[in-house]
């Protein structure tokens, strides 16, 4: 029988555990004449009582394995760890939040077994916040248009990989993996599957301000060189453009010199100005040295404090 491994993370989400390992019973008990199971669960060092729950959990089922991280280490990091932990003929990884429907694993298995290695879902509407699904459209437009390789949008990760693409990942060691770029660089032909994200029913979302910049810098810097390229481009226009001007006043200076006041206006915008171009260009470089920094520590993924049932 093929097995079938889940990966799914968690942070602070008691309330909806139970609820998410109910919905994948329900799944596995309707194939469980084709397929065996393993669910691995990451917990990001919660503060509430998901690991307690997820404790109890691999306490009646050996088929659930727990790995306990020593801090939060941001779900992509410890999602990636979890999922290279996986041996399953194929992998599925997904949110534990209930916005990733459990009940669509079957889909993804009938088009893993007609042949396809990548199975993925896309977004095509939210029932959560219209403005963030909008700037989320607006940011993989620009991701997509900028990137080396051709990324999917609103593709978040939630999908099925064949134990073929999982091996090629193991083999990457990355220490801060894009897994969404990832999978795209592998370049296996996908299925895709749409689907509209339910609003969350219990609890909040653990995705604010600062992780959504991170994860957005994240994918623009993994595979895009266009920012960098784009600075060296604006520099050469803005002295250019600088240039044409400077010698415009030059001129009217020295035609009308009793009567054309120059002033400090000018100059006081042009200094704003270059001054914001270079600052916003030092940031996107920065970006960048701060992925290459990474990448040269080499350090872990994530340090576990315990695993339970591996």
């Amino acid at each position: 029988m093929k097995k079938i491994s889940i990966v799914t993370g968690c942070y602070n989400e008691e309330e909806n555990l139970l609820e998410f390992y109910k919905q994948l019973m329900e799944v596995f008990d309707e194939l469980q004449d084709k397929y065996t199971y393993e669910i691995i669960i990451a917990d990001n060092n919660s503060s509430d009582r998901s690991p307690q729950i997820i404790r109890e959990i691999a306490m009646k089922d050996k088929s659930v394995k727990v790995i306990l991280n020593s801090r939060n280490f941001g779900p992509d990091r410890s999602g990636y760890n979890a999922t290279m932990q996986a041996y399953g003929d194929a992998v599925v990884t997904m949110a534990s939040d209930l916005q990733n429907p459990p009940a669509m694993i079957k889909d993804f298995i009938e088009k893993w077994e007609q042949g396809y290695k990548v199975v993925m879902t896309v977004k095509t509407s939210s029932k959560e916040s219209f403005i963030m699904f909008f700037l989320r459209t607006l940011y993989y437009k620009l991701l997509a248009g900028l990137s080396d390789v051709k990324l999917i949008s609103h593709f978040t990760g939630f999908g099925l990989y064949d134990r073929q693409v999982i091996e090629i990942l193991r083999g990457l060691q990355d220490p801060y993996p894009y897994f969404r770029g990832l999978i795209a660089d592998v370049g296996f032909e996908p299925a895709i599957i749409e689907f509209t994200q339910p609003a969350r029913q219990r609890g909040k979302s653990k995705s604010n301000f600062l992780y959504l910049y991170e994860e957005a810098m994240l994918g623009l810097t993994s595979y895009s060189k266009i920012p960098l390229r784009l600075a060296t481009l604006i520099g050469f226009v803005s002295a250019f453009v600088s240039f044409l001007i400077g010698l415009f006043y030059l001129i009217y200076k020295l035609a009308f010199w009793n009567s054309f006041s120059v002033g400090i206006a000018p100059l006081a915008i042009g200094l704003f100005f270059f001054g914001s171009i270079q600052l916003i260009f030092l940031g996107v470089i920065g970006e960048y040295i701060s992925m290459i920094y990474v990448h040269v520590l080499n350090r872990p993924l994530v340090y576990e404090k315990e695993r339970i049932n591996f």
